[in-house]
């Protein structure tokens, strides 16, 4: 009796991938602890946003959470970018929010942002007070819907800076 020749299963793409798949081997990059650290700073994240839309980018230098009212990536107000040691919140209209205690980092025209020092770092009443405040400076506004935003993988980089530290060519911090 002949053996029947093997197939192999067909091979999923990433694009057929769920993006929680997606964001899974995303976060594999990192370590253990930085992989947990993003995760749990991406789902307090979530907690807070009233719907819309959170778009995804595994990007050269990080990867990337962006936080929108809708599903044009412009609109977007807030991000989290995971670095090989850190977890940066960046307020992508930060220039006009009001920071009296200077807790916002960056000169230029429209960004500003804040290095987490750990997830419960969002949970600080300071940082939640810039969270809403990006949040209700929507335009176009949030929907205001119950439940976390929509999940939407937009783009992969195919080349990356290493995802750990100490690799060569992973991003350190200016600060240690």
């Amino acid at each position: 009796m002949a053996a029947k020749p093997r197939t192999a299963p067909p091979r999923r793409s990433s694009k057929d991938a769920s993006p929680a798949s997606q964001i899974d081997s995303f976060l594999a990059k990192y370590t253990p602890e930085m992989a947990r650290s993003a995760s749990d700073a991406r789902a307090r994240m979530r907690k807070r946003i009233p719907g819309g839309v959170e778009f995804v980018y595994d990007n050269y230098n990080a990867l990337v959470f962006g936080f929108g009212p809708t599903e044009r990536p412009s609109d977007a107000v807030l991000s989290l970018a995971v670095f090989p040691e850190w977890v940066t919140l960046c307020f992508l209209k930060g220039a006009n929010l009001a920071d009296p205690k200077k807790m916002l980092k960056g000169s230029g025209n429209i960004v500003r942002n804040m290095r987490l020092s750990s997830p419960a770092h969002l949970d600080e009443p300071d940082v939640e007070s810039l969270v809403t405040a990006a949040i209700t400076g929507a335009s176009p506004a949030y929907p205001g819907e119950d439940g976390e935003p929509r999940t939407v993988v937009k783009s992969i980089s195919a080349k990356q800076r290493p995802r750990r530290p100490g690799q060569p060519g992973a991003r350190r911090s200016k600060w240690s």
